[in-house]
């Protein structure tokens, strides 16, 4: 009979130490390229980026850009393209045992999001920044 019970007591135990919860995120923002660039946000670019800059100051603020074209003007555009993918994933299981009889259950929710951020900077013939722009998306 005690051992009767002992089993039944660990058993328990181990039914309460067996259910589970895993929750993982992740999202950063990347260049379209798939390099690790530093990172970009609106709020960034609105209070750091401004006409007048030269283009050290806006590649030191905003890292690389993913592409640069000249006009026949001589005028520079700068495009950063950023891409993040975010990531949830939740499982939870129960697992219930008593005496010989088992019960379980799993639950799980995947959702995956994506951010994208265009900045557009173009520059004059002498390198400063004549003009900026941006666009942002969730979907």
């Amino acid at each position: 009979m005690k051992r009767t019970m002992l089993i039944a007591a660990f058993m328990l135990i181990l039914s309460i130490g067996m259910s589970s919860c895993t929750s993982v995120t992740t999202g950063n923002y990347r260049s379209a390229s798939g390099s690790q660039d530093k990172e970009i946000t609106i709020g960034k670019v609105q209070k750091e980026i401004r006409k007048g800059m030269s283009g050290a100051e806006v590649a030191e603020t905003l890292g690389s850009p993913n592409i640069v074209t000249k006009d026949e003007n001589g005028m520079e555009t700068w495009i950063y393209d950023r891409i993040a993918t975010e990531a949830s994933y939740n499982e939870s299981s129960n697992v219930l045992f008593l005496m010989l009889y088992a019960q379980g259950s799993t639950s799980s929710n995947a959702a995956v999001s994506q951010r994208t951020l265009t900045v557009i900077v173009k520059m004059n013939e002498n390198g400063i920044v004549d003009s900026f722009s941006y666009h942002a998306s969730k979907f």
